[in-house]
């Protein structure tokens, strides 16, 4: 108990020798650092925003602490605030800081370690060539949007004119198509995965560390599933729908993926 006391006290030195944000002693921004990635709120609130910005840590204790530690501006308002039904009294406040990409990252990927061992003599050998720095830095984007807008783009194309013509020669021809440019575009795709990471490489970039690393290793496994389907259509017909609707979906998520990709290129 004294020691929680002790605690109470030098937090409320701290608050009250604090400086005032728009008259408030209790302002966050003026206790905590910038770079603290979290958000205080009441649960239930129907003023977060306003008691967000606000610290209410010294009210949980107001029964140990002497009442002689608080600014009298404090306790006033702390009592309006409670008055309102707006005050800490007892709430709990809760601390949040989620981040679920690294999550994901480690349990979908390789250790970026490996990947370095595995690719690292190609990159000393591409620095050999000493190659425009534009060209390292957006070669892999440039190749991989032609694949995607093109080979991809019109590909699908394709296979809603295989789903929904009614012309038997246009059908035909979709037909043999349509397959041989998604198929390429899978292929593309998985060698350009390589092009990209040997391009952070040499730019001594990490890897395997970003949203657009993420989104792209799901999309490969999700066209796997996709080139997969097809063999399957003459024992289960209905599976056409679902191969419509998952590569509409891989399409999408590819143009989420370009768009991280273009950020993450912009970013250095």
């Amino acid at each position: 108990m004294a020691n929680v006391t002790s605690i109470a006290h030098s937090f409320a030195l701290l608050v009250s020798s604090s400086p005032r944000h728009n008259g408030n002693p209790l302002h966050a921004k003026s206790l905590l650092p910038s770079s603290v990635p979290a958000f205080f709120f009441h649960g239930g609130s129907s003023n977060a925003g306003t008691i967000a910005r606000r610290i209410c840590f010294y009210s949980s204790l107001k029964d140990s602490l002497p009442s002689t530690f608080l600014p009298a501006s404090a306790r006033e308002e702390e009592k309006e605030e409670e008055a309102e039904g707006n005050g800490c009294g007892g709430e709990e406040i809760r601390l949040y800081s989620v981040a679920p990409l690294p999550f994901l990252f480690m349990a979908a990927l390789p250790g970026a370690a490996a990947v370095r061992s595995a690719i690292g003599p190609f990159v000393e050998l591409v620095k050999t060539w000493n190659l425009p720095d534009w060209l390292v830095h957006w070669g892999h984007p440039g190749n991989m949007a032609v694949v995607l807008f093109a080979m991809g783009g019109y590909g699908t194309y394709l296979g809603f004119r295989i789903r929904f013509s009614d012309d038997v020669e246009e059908k035909a021809k979709a037909k043999d198509l349509h397959p041989k440019l998604l198929g390429g575009m899978f292929f593309f795709f998985a060698l350009g995965a390589t092009g990209g990471i040997t391009s952070l490489l040499t730019s001594d970039r990490p890897i395997l560390e970003s949203p657009h690393a993420i989104t792209g290793f799901f999309g490969l496994a999700l066209l796997t599933i996709q080139t997969i389907l097809p063999a399957l259509f003459e024992e289960n017909p209905s599976l056409r729908n679902a191969h419509s609707i998952l590569g509409s979906s891989i399409m999408a998520l590819f143009l989420v993926h370009a768009f991280l990709g273009l950020q993450l290129g912009l970013s250095y």
